[in-house]
C-alpha cells in the first residue's frame, strides 16, 4: 500500500496545550492513571508509554483556546471517571440486517465476541479486534496505528495511552466488499461514572472498496434508575490507498448525561475517494474532530454531517481538510437542527497551499433554530495560497418560516405535523445520501418521532 506522510500537515488543527515541567493538570493525570492501569506488552506498550509521556505534560483545553472557545469542559472536570470492565453478554442489540454477519461489538470498550459476527465476509478482508490478529497481521498494524496526523492532540493521546484493544478493518488490494462492516461501541453506565476509549483502525489498500458503519450508543444498567454519567473518548484512523474508496457512516447517539469526545483522522492517497456521513444525536456534551489529510493528487472527499440536539445539549463539530496536492476535490455539507436551549458549534477549515493548484473545494453549513433560546456558532474557513483554484464556503442560520407552516395548514395538515414535515425535509437531504437502506429508515424514524424541540 503506497501511502506517504505529507510534508504539509494540517495547520493549527486542535493543537495540544502543554504545561510547564513544574505544572501538572491533576485531573488529566487522574484520567491517565485510570486508563493506563492495565498493562500490555511489546510494541503496543511502547506506543502507549510514548503517548502517556505526552499526556503528562498536557492540559485539558479551556475556552481560552480558540479551538475550544465555545465548548466549555468544566462540567467534565467535575466528574471522577473510572474504568469499569464487566461482562455484558446480555446487552440487547439493534442489528442492521445488511451487516447481520459482519459486525464487531465492544461494550464499555471491551470486545464482546459473543455479540460479534464476522462470518459473511469475502476473502481479502480482515475484520477483528486487535488481540485476535495473527502476529503477521499485528506487524502490519504497527505501521498505521497512532500514525495519523494529530496523534498528539490531548484526547487522542489519552486514548492511545490506554489502548489495550481496537477494532481493525483491513481490506486487501483490489478487494471490493459489498457487505457493510458495522462497528458498535456500547456504553453501559453503572452506579459510578465510567470512561471507555474505543479505537478503530481502517486500512483500505489500493483499488479496494468498503462501507463502514461506526456507531456509538448506550444501554441502561439494570441497577440505574436513569441514564448514568460516562465518558466516551473515541479515535478512528482511516488510511485510504491509491484508487481506493471508503464510505464511512458515523452515528453518535450516546445517553442524555454522557460526554463524547471523538476524533476521525483520514489519510487519502492519490486518486482515492472518501465519503463521510456523520450523524450526531446524543450526549450532554459532544465534540467531533474530523481531519482529512490529502497525501496524493486527484482525491475526492465528500463530508456530509447532521446534528440534531435539544434540551441543554452542546454539540461541537470541528473539521479540517488539508488539500496539499493538485486536482483535489472536496464537498462538505453540515446541517444542524437545534431546539430548546441547545447549542451547536461548527468550525470547518479547508487549507489549500500553493502546490494544490486546480483544487475544487466547497463548504456549506446550514442551521435550523427551532427555539428563540437555541444557539449556533458557525465559522466556515478557507485558507488559500494557491492561485488557480475554485473554492467557496458559506453558512446560513434560519428558523421555520410561518408562511411555510401556514401553507401546509391550508392543505389540511395541523401545525405540529407541518413543523415535523419541514424538519424532516431539512434532515433528509443528508440522511437520504446514506447508502444503507435500513439505517436510513432508522434515522428518518428518529427524526419523525422526535419530541417537540421548541420548548422555551
Amino acid at each position: 500500500m503506497n501511502i506517504q506522510v505529507s510534508p504539509s500537515p494540517i495547520p493549527n488543527s486542535n493543537a495540544v496545550s502543554l504545561t510547564s515541567m513544574l505544572d501538572r493538570d491533576d485531573y488529566l493525570t487522574g484520567l491517565l492513571n485510570q486508563v493506563t492501569a492495565t498493562k500490555t506488552e511489546g510494541w503496543l506498550q511502547e506506543l502507549r508509554q510514548s503517548a502517556a509521556n505526552w499526556v503528562r505534560h498536557s492540559i485539558i483545553p479551556t475556552t481560552r483556546e480558540e479551538e475550544w472557545r465555545f465548548t466549555d469542559l468544566s462540567s467534565l472536570r467535575k466528574v471522577q471517571f473510572n474504568v469499569e470492565a464487566r461482562n455484558f453478554a446480555s446487552v440487547e442489540l439493534d442489528i442492521l440486517p445488511e451487516a447481520a454477519n459482519s459486525r464487531l461489538i465492544f461494550v464499555n470498550g471491551v470486545f464482546a465476541p459473543e455479540l460479534s459476527a464476522v462470518s459473511d465476509l469475502p476473502s481479502g478482508i480482515v475484520v477483528s479486534n486487535l488481540a485476535g490478529l495473527s502476529a503477521v497481521e499485528q506487524e502490519g498494524v504497527q505501521q498505521y496505528l497512532a500514525q495519523a496526523e494529530g496523534a498528539q492532540e490531548v484526547f487522542t493521546a489519552l486514548n492511545t495511552a490506554g489502548i489495550t484493544d481496537a477494532a481493525v478493518v483491513w481490506v486487501k488490494k483490489n478487494v471490493v466488499v459489498e457487505t457493510p462492516i458495522h462497528l458498535v461501541f456500547i456504553s453501559v453506565a453503572g452506579e459510578t461514572a465510567t470512561i471507555s476509549q474505543p479505537r478503530c483502525l481502517v486500512v483500505a489498500e489500493s483499488g479496494s472498496q468498503v462501507t463502514l458503519v461506526e456507531e456509538y450508543t448506550n444501554r441502561q444498567d439494570a441497577k440505574s434508575a436513569e441514564d448514568g454519567v460516562y465518558l466516551t473518548n473515541a479515535v478512528t484512523e482511516i488510511w485510504v490507498g491509491e484508487n481506493a474508496q471508503v464510505s464511512h457512516i458515523r452515528v453518535e447517539q450516546e445517553g442524555a448525561e454522557a460526554f463524547h469526545i471523538g476524533k476521525t483522522a483520514i489519510a487519502q492517497a492519490r486518486d482515492s475517494r472518501y465519503t463521510s456521513h456523520a450523524i450526531t444525536l446524543g450526549a450532554k456534551l459532544s465534540r467531533h474532530n474530523l481531519e482529512i489529510l490529502q497525501t496524493g493528487e486527484q482525491t475526492q472527499t465528500t463530508l456530509n454531517g447532521l446534528t440534531i440536539i435539544s434540551g441543554k445539549q452542546l454539540s461541537d463539530t470541528h473539521s479540517a481538510i488539508a488539500l496539499n496536492y493538485p486536482h483535489g476535490t472536496s464537498d462538505q455539507l453540515h446541517k444542524c437542527i437545534v431546539g430548546d436551549r441547545a447549542h451547536a458549534v461548527f468550525n470547518g477549515k479547508v487549507f489549500v497551499p500553493k502546490p494544490a493548484q486546480l483544487t475544487n473545494a466547497s463548504q456549506l453549513n446550514r442551521n435550523l433554530l427551532l427555539s428563540s433560546k437555541a444557539r449556533v456558532d458557525t465559522k466556515p474557513q478557507l485558507e488559500i495560497t494557491a492561485d488557480n483554484v475554485k473554492c467557496a464556503h458559506g453558512a446560513t442560520v434560519s428558523q421555520l418560516e410561518d408562511d411555510e407552516i401556514f401553507y401546509l395548514q391550508s392543505r389540511g395538515i395541523d401545525e405540529n405535523d407541518a413543523r415535523k414535515l419541514l424538519i424532516n425535509a431539512f434532515a433528509a437531504e443528508v440522511i437520504n445520501q446514506i447508502p444503507i437502506p435500513s439505517l436510513r429508515e432508522i434515522l428518518l424514524n428518529i427524526v419523525n418521532n422526535l419530541k417537540s424541540l421548541t420548548n422555551e
